[in-house]
C-alpha cells in the first residue's frame, strides 16, 4: 500500500529535532534497508508558500491556515499496511518533537 507521510514542524522543531536521539540519517538508512521509502524531500518554509483558491482567482502568500505548525517535508512510503507505515513514521525524528501525518493514497 502506498502512503504519503507529511512531516509537520513547529517553530522550534529545527533545534529540538537534533536532540531527539534518532537522527534523520538513521531513519533514512533504515527505510532504505527495508525498501519502504519511495521518495521524499524537505520543503521550504511557510514564507515561501503560495495558496491558490477559487480556481486561481484568489492567490495569497503563505500557508492555507494561520498556524504555528507547518508541513516541513514529505515522504512516499510503500508499506504492507497502515500498521507498518505508522511504525516507520514513529521512528522519524520529527515524530518526537513535531508530528507525522500518514495518509493512504486514494487508489489502492
Amino acid at each position: 500500500m502506498m502512503f504519503l507521510m507529511f512531516v509537520v514542524a513547529g517553530s522550534d522543531a529545527e533545534t529540538t529535532a537534533e536532540e531527539a536521539g534518532y537522527t534523520i540519517e538513521e531513519w533514512l538508512d533504515e527505510t532504505a534497508r527495508r525498501g519502504v521509502r519511495v521518495e521524499g524531500d524537505r520543503l521550504l518554509g511557510i514564507d515561501d508558500a503560495t495558496t491558490v483558491r477559487e480556481s486561481g482567482r484568489l492567490v495569497t502568500d503563505g500557508p492555507f491556515a494561520d498556524t504555528k505548525e507547518w508541513i516541513a517535508g514529505y515522504d512516499v512510503l510503500d508499506c504492507a499496511d497502515l500498521a507498518e507505515a505508522v511504525e516507520i513514521a514513529s521512528k522519524h525524528p520529527m515524530a518526537r518533537v513535531g508530528a507525522i501525518e500518514v495518509r493512504p493514497f486514494w487508489s489502492q
